[in-house]
């Protein structure tokens, strides 16, 4: 990675002057500024879309994937569900200044555990421009500063959000001055990833090749997942028409995201029942079905799936099945060639439920829904700053929790350590305080 330029090194600065600034604003301050977000993006929703179709026009030309150019388009209901986001970030309980712990070591001797902003926040994102808007809202609540470097397929959405919601802070509290700061060109990406001097936190969203490269390449703790290969097990005793809602939803809702479901697997005492059915609704639907031998005897107009598959995201109406002898098996499928993403059951065999929750390692299990439920906006965060499949600092779905940390404060009145070493050591009490 090349040295950080004078200039770029300058703005990181501020941001982390500004992360210092922000960390302790009142709750009202930082509401205020959410509102003044929402309002602005509904009154200039006309200019968001001009600017964003520039950026679509441009991505067809060059050629952008299908999966990829979704994600790019924004449309009048999705800059609606951008303000719903902005207004639920505002509307959860303030997470920074919140005791996590209070015990007294001794008499007039008390330590306190409370949260406190990361600092500066390293967003690193591609195709999507609504993400600006969510990370923009998780931070300000957070009291974070936050560093963002778009795709370049976005680059006319994203500058023209970036100036509407810097705007929109400032006016609130100009305080706030510094505290997002965007970069536009694709080589920054390598620079950021250097700044492990002024960002604490690094966040990247995008393909799995991409996350990989950002985790390969940086010294800065990472939160994200690179791949969302998720499962959904039918079992022998699940129930039929749930099977078919959920499943299809899980594929078809939205394709293209983290969350749709990659691979069908299914308790061979159903298969013969529930595939020829399931596999007619996915290809009504224009999905693309890759199935295990096994499969194809039982509905034989279908593609073989290899062993790629198994390990496959496709982001796309395309979908691998497998047959599985029992819960075990899917279990042991799921844990070896999943991503630890999003997987679930379908069974009205509760005990058989709660054995498939315990031994899956994903970062969200489910019983009887669809995986597309995983996501931060429907798990009450608001909006989400991305997935986690980490088991340290945040997992899952991240909203404003993935941006807090914690410190000690301790309070004493006169204490040396000196008092409870040697002839006049003393037992440390350690009570609760209430």
């Amino acid at each position: 990675m090349t040295d950080i330029p004078e200039k770029i090194e300058d703005l990181a600065k501020k941001a982390n002057q500004a992360s210092l600034r922000i960390a302790n604003l009142s709750t009202e301050i930082k509401n205020k500024a959410l509102d003044n977000i929402a309002e602005t993006l509904l009154n200039n929703k006309s200019e968001i879309l001009k600017q964003n179709a520039i950026d679509v026009s441009e991505a067809e030309k060059n050629g952008l994937s299908k999966s990829l150019l979704k994600r790019l388009i924004l449309t009048d209901e999705k800059i609606d569900e951008l303000i719903k986001n902005v207004i639920s970030v505002k509307n959860l309980e303030d997470p920074v200044g919140k005791t996590l712990s209070a015990v007294e070591l001794d008499t007039n001797l008390e330590l306190y555990q409370i949260t406190c902003p990361i600092g500066v926040i390293g967003m690193v994102f591609e195709s999507r421009p609504d993400v600006l808007v969510q990370i923009a809202s998780l931070c300000i609540k957070s009291g974070n500063a936050v560093i963002m470097k778009g795709g370049s397929e976005a680059l006319n959405s994203n500058k023209c959000l970036h100036s509407l919601i810097t705007q929109s802070i400032s006016s609130a509290n100009p305080l706030f001055k510094d505290s997002i700061i965007l970069f536009e060109t694709r080589e920054e990406v390598d620079v950021i990833l250097k700044m492990d001097k002024y960002i604490q936190l690094l966040i990247p969203r995008g393909s799995s090749s991409f996350v990989e490269y950002v985790k390969n390449n940086t010294k800065i703790p990472v939160l994200g997942h690179s791949e969302g290969i998720c499962h959904i097990y039918v079992d022998k005793y699940a129930d039929r028409k749930k099977a078919l809602d959920i499943c299809f939803d899980a594929k078809c809702q939205y394709p293209a995201v983290c969350n749709a479901m990659e691979t069908l697997l299914v308790h061979r005492d159903i298969a013969n029942s529930f595939l020829p059915d399931m596999i007619k609704k996915f290809k009504n639907a224009g999905v693309e079905i890759r199935g295990c031998p096994e499969t194809i005897s039982i509905v034989n107009d279908i593609k073989l799936a290899t062993e790629q598959d198994w390990r496959t995201e496709y982001n796309d109406l395309i979908l691998s099945i497998k047959i599985v002898s029992d819960i075990d098996e899917a279990v042991e499928h799921i844990n070896h060639y999943g991503s630890h993403h999003t997987d679930a059951i379908i069974t009205e065999d509760n005990e058989r439920g709660k054995k498939f929750l315990n031994f899956v390692d994903s970062s969200s299990i489910m019983q009887n829904c669809s995986t597309r439920f995983s996501d931060g906006y429907k798990y009450g965060k608001g909006a989400e700053l991305g997935i986690s499949t980490n088991k340290i600092h945040a997992r899952g779905p991240v909203g404003l929790e993935g941006l807090v940390i914690y410190k000690y404060i301790l309070i004493g009145n006169g204490h040396t350590v000196s008092q409870y070493v040697g002839e006049n050591a003393k037992n440390f009490t350690h009570r609760k305080i209430v």
